[in-house]
């Protein structure tokens, strides 16, 4: 569940790509295989007069402080940071090969249009030497990616498109305790379908549009996470798709790496983004 450019799909499909493109350099170098004030308002016991404007308002906004989130997509787990005053993102993934063994974090932070690349690379003795790639900060020059669009951008506070998730649903039920229900449209929109890019929507047919879903808003009235029930449909097994917001407040201000901290890209960096 992601924003429509720079989604955490896109990364996945760049993650995958530089795994790729790192594994089989690997074995051809000879390697041997191995708390906030800016939205919603604090849940009580009792039901909401507005129940979907209630948890509408819980979702992050730009009057947000610095907050974590994650997302679990299927089997992919992607973590971050969104810093909302910044207008700046941090999202990253770990992906482990299995041959060559290896794993392989991979980071980008966004601020504004500058883009930053961090990879680190375990597993194998000398791996970033022998594929050229440090370990610090790499600046990026986005005119240098092959498809720009395909790389990370800052768009909203709300990394995972929940509010747009949530609007699809005709109607909301407060459950009490900051827990609320109800049923979302995936096929409602272009900003909602571009969201599930790890879901065959079209698979799914009528289902897609009454997908259940259960939110949870914290102590604090922002939006905790929010859990969809995707069912299955043809080789799609069923999967809880989840967002959690986090920390908010608590979380660290995203500035651009600097000094020692950070390098431009080198054209190995590229290499394995353009594949």
């Amino acid at each position: 569940m992601t924003q429509r450019t720079g989604t955490a799909a896109t990364f996945r499909r760049v993650a995958a790509l530089a795994t790729a493109v790192l594994a089989a350099t690997a074995l051809s170098a000879g390697c041997g295989t191995g708390g906030s004030t800016g939205s919603g308002s604090s849940p009580t016991a009792s039901p909401s007069a507005d129940p979907k404007a209630a948890l509408l308002a819980a979702v992050p906004d730009e009057k947000d402080p610095a907050f974590r989130f994650s997302t679990l997509d299927g089997t992919d787990k992607f973590v971050g940071v969104v810093d909302p005053a910044a207008h700046a993102m941090e999202l990253g993934m770990t992906q482990k090969n299995e041959d060559p063994e290896f794993t392989m974090a991979m980071t980008f932070r966004v601020i504004d249009e500058d883009l930053w690349m961090k990879v680190k690379l375990t597993g194998i003795p000398g791996l970033h030497d022998m594929l050229k790639l440090p370990k610090r900060w790499m600046a990026l020059d986005r005119t240098k990616l092959d498809d720009a669009s395909e790389a990370p951008v800052y768009q909203n506070a709300d990394p995972a498109n929940t509010a747009a998730i949530i609007r699809t649903a005709d109607t909301v039920a407060d459950k009490g305790n900051g827990t609320y229900t109800g049923v979302a449209d995936l096929t409602a929109n272009a900003d909602v379908q571009s969201a599930f890019d790890g879901v065959d929507v079209a698979a799914l047919g009528e289902a897609a549009k009454k997908v259940p879903f259960t939110a949870v808003v914290g102590p604090d009235g922002n939006l905790a996470s929010l859990t969809l029930d995707i069912p299955a449909a043809g080789k799609q097994k069923a999967m809880k798709l989840v967002t959690r917001y986090y920390d908010f407040g608590k979380a660290p201000k995203l500035t651009a790496p600097a000094g020692d901290q950070v390098q431009k890209a080198p054209a190995s960096a590229y290499e394995v983004l353009n594949g």
